[in-house]
C-alpha cells in the first residue's frame, strides 16, 4: 500500500537514527546493524542496561516514548527514525494500557519526527494487525493468501488493534509532515544463537512448531531472524518510492519443516489460494518489500523438508 505517486528514490543512506525502544529484542540487533552500516545511533529506551553503547548506540536517552520531553531530546541531531517502542502483546497490560501506549507512541514519536524535520522512518508493525492469532473467534481466518497489504483485518483485541491505527497513524502524519514512512509487518522474530548478544529464540520455536504445527498456524508459519529483521527496520529508512507504505516481511520459506500446501490443506482448507506454494513457500507476497528497499534474507532456518505426519497415527503434540 502506498499512499503517494513514485518518485525520486533517497540517494544515499542516513547519517544518524533515532531506534525507540532500543533495548528490546530487535532494537538491540538494529543498533548492531547501523554501527556496521556506519550510522550512528541513538537509542531511547525506558530504562538503560547499560550495554546499549557496547552495540554501537552514539547516545543513549531514557525515557518513555509517549513523552514529548525525551522524543524530543532523543531527536536531536538525527535524520532517520527506527520506530520500535511497543507493549508487543494484548496480555502484557490491560487494554487500555496496551492500546493507548502503542498508539499515543507512535503519534508521538512520528509527529515530533517531522516537526523536526525527519524525512525517513520505518516503523514496527506486526502480521497481528490482521488480528488472526489473538481473535477470540475459533473461525478466525486470513481472507486469501498470499497475504499482503491490502488483506482486510479482524483485529479486536489492544493489541492487532493498535497496530493496525499505528499504520493509519503513519499514513496520515507522512500526509501531514511529508516524510516517508514504511510499516514492517513483521512476524515471529527470533535469533538462531549465532551471535552471542543477541538471541535464540527461534530454534525453540521452529523445535515447537515441527512438534505441533497447529501452533505456528495462526501465523502461518511465517518467521523471521532477528538480524534480518534489523536489517530491513534499516534498509526501509531509503525507500525506492517516496509516501507512506505498509510491506509484510518474512523469510521465504516457513518455519515448519512440512510442505506449505499440506499445512494449508489441514490447517486452513477453505481459505482462497490465489497461487501454489511449492515446497515450503512462505504463503505471504515478498514482492513489495523487495522492490521497495531491496529486502533480502540471509539468516534462515536449515532447509528441511519432511512429509506431515498423520494427526491420527503420529499425535503432533507428542
Amino acid at each position: 500500500m502506498s499512499t503517494n505517486p513514485p518518485t525520486a528514490a533517497h540517494a544515499s543512506p542516513p547519517r544518524h537514527a533515532l531506534v525507540t525502544g532500543a533495548a528490546g529484542l530487535i532494537g538491540r540487533a538494529v543498533l548492531r546493524h547501523l554501527r556496521a552500516c556506519g550510522i550512528r545511533s541513538t537509542a531511547l529506551t525506558l530504562t538503560d542496561p547499560g550495554d546499549l553503547g557496547d552495540l554501537g548506540a552514539d547516545r543513549v536517552v531514557v525515557g518513555d516514548a509517549t513523552d514529548p520531553a525525551p522524543v524530543a531530546d532523543s531527536l536531536t541531531g538525527v535524520d532517520a527514525v527506527i520506530h520500535l517502542a511497543a507493549i508487543p502483546a494484548p496480555s502484557l497490560a490491560s487494554g487500555p494500557e496496551v492500546f493507548g501506549m502503542n498508539t499515543r507512541a507512535t503519534y508521538t514519536v512520528l509527529d515530533l519526527a517531522g516537526q523536526a524535520g525527519v524525512r525517513r522512518i520505518s516503523i514496527a508493525s506486526s502480521i497481528n494487525a490482521l488480528g488472526i492469532r489473538f481473535s477470540a473467534d475459533p473461525a478466525a481466518a486470513p481472507a486469501y493468501l498470499p497475504l499482503d497489504s491490502d488483506a482486510p483485518t479482524i483485529a479486536a483485541d489492544s493489541y492487532s488493534h493498535s497496530k493496525w491505527v499505528d499504520e493509519a497513524t503513519a499514513a496520515a502524519l507522512a500526509r501531514r509532515h511529508g516524510f516517508d514512512v514504511v510499516c514492517l509487518r513483521l512476524p515471529l522474530v527470533g535469533g538462531l544463537g549465532e551471535v552471542p548478544e543477541l538471541d535464540d529464540r527461534l530454534l525453540a520455536d521452529a523445535s515447537r512448531i515441527a512438534r505441533d504445527p497447529s501452533a505456528g498456524a495462526p501465523d502461518l508459519w511465517l518467521y523471521l531472524e532477528t538480524r534480518d529483521a534489523a536489517a530491513a527496520m534499516a534498509d526501509a529508512l531509503s525507500p525506492r518510492v517516496h509516501g507512506a507504505h505498509v510491506v509484510h516481511v518474512a523469510a521465504p520459506q516457513t518455519s515448519a519443516p512440512y510442505p506449505t500446501e499440506d499445512l494449508l490443506n489441514r490447517y486452513w482448507p477453505g481459505v482462497e489460494r490465489r497461487r501454489k506454494f511449492l515446497g515450503r513457500t512462505a504463503p505471504v507476497d515478498l514482492t513489495a518489500p523487495t522492490e521497495l528497499f531491496g529486502f533480502a534474507p540471509q539468516h534462515l532456518l536449515p532447509p528441511d523438508l519432511r512429509l506431515l505426519p498423520d494427526p491420527i497415527a503420529t499425535p503432533l503434540n507428542c
